[in-house]
């Protein structure tokens, strides 16, 4: 069945794909490319709002493949879409203005907080869920009380912020998510045979059915892939890199794996500390840097690195810290 989801995914966000590049290329929504990232000025003008094909292709096959009697599991679905919503209203005002900036820094923030703490309140709720904590390295759980909800509204943030931030070059977001989803799925097959020993049948369930969930999300994104990939022929926008972090989120979150985000998911958390560090040092020392560019592929390509070898390198980056966390778990 996994594989059967897998492969439908890949064969409808391919179809979707397809059907909307044609779209997007009619209607002129191309990429406004900032000034100042010189190597990105022949991209002008690529197709952007792509992350739709497979949003679309993830949401609808759920309804086909995964249990929406698991609350967590229809939740995810949702947050997933209201996120790429959120994308969508940034790129479609970046295109009808023509400009790099869509929506207002602080606007983002506002709606981006809203559904986090919904989600946040709702994971306190969720019995499957709750205020437990999966501690990585170890075969323990911790509760963590009312934090759980400031926990998860940060998470929200720092990830959907974080994998926007990593959608820099032609297929980086795309191919560091697959892997990042394929090492949760690792990991999270052990973790149920953890949850069938202790006799947790409801979380069993729910992290069963998120287990399918990401093979979906892999599927559609390998199709993506495709399109996505140097020399892309459409960009995802904010529409996919905001949905991306969204369910790289509820992935972890809803199967209390929430502290393993930055250790599968490190790559997505050194694009933004790249950034952070950046912009505190050149505040620090009134105009130096540490990176001859951030977010920390863009300095890799100042370094003359092709986009494919960056690719490669946060790919391989993610696959060997799953097999290390699988190797210390056995």
């Amino acid at each position: 069945m996994q594989a059967l989801s897998f492969l439908t995914a890949f064969a409808v966000s391919l179809l979707f794909c397809a059907l909307i590049l044609p779209v997007l290329r009619r209607l002129k929504a191309g990429q406004e490319i900032l000034l100042y990232v010189t190597e990105h000025s022949g991209k002008q003008g690529t197709p952007t709002m792509g992350g739709i094909a497979f949003i679309l292709a993830i949401a609808l096959l759920s309804g086909l493949f995964c249990d929406f009697s698991n609350r967590a599991t229809a939740v995810a679905i949702a947050v997933f879409a209201a996120y790429g919503v959120v994308g969508f209203l940034d790129d479609f005002i970046k295109i009808r203005y023509k400009r790099n900036m869509g929506l207002h820094a602080y606007q983002k923030i506002i709606v981006q907080l809203a559904i986090a703490v919904l989600v946040a309140l709702f994971v306190q709720s969720e019995v499957s869920i709750g205020d437990k904590l999966r501690i990585p390295f170890t075969a323990s759980e911790i509760s963590v009380g009312f934090w759980i909800v400031p926990l998860v509204i940060f998470i929200y943030l720092a990830c959907t912020n974080s994998v926007n931030l990593t959608d820099g070059i032609d297929g980086l977001a795309t191919s560091t998510t697959i892997c990042f989803l394929a090492g949760m799925i690792a990991l999270l097959t052990r973790e149920l045979r953890l949850l069938e020993s202790v006799g947790d049948t409801y979380a069993y369930r729910q992290t069963k059915d998120i287990i399918m969930l990401c093979y979906l999300c892999c599927g559609a994104l390998a199709a993506f892939l495709l399109f996505n990939s140097y020399d892309a022929k459409m960009f995802m926008g904010d529409t996919g890199s905001l949905a991306l972090g969204a369910m790289v989120a509820c992935v972890a979150i809803f199967t209390r794996m929430s502290l393993f985000i930055p250790i599968v998911g490190l790559m997505f958390v050194w694009s933004s500390v790249s950034v952070i560090l950046q912009v505190t040092y050149f505040k620090l020392t009134k105009g130096k840097r540490i990176f001859l560019m951030a977010p920390f592929h863009h300095h890799l390509q100042k370094k003359k690195w092709s986009e494919t070898r960056i690719c490669v390198l946060y790919s391989l980056v993610t696959v060997c810290i799953t097999f290390v966390l699988l190797g210390i778990g056995e």
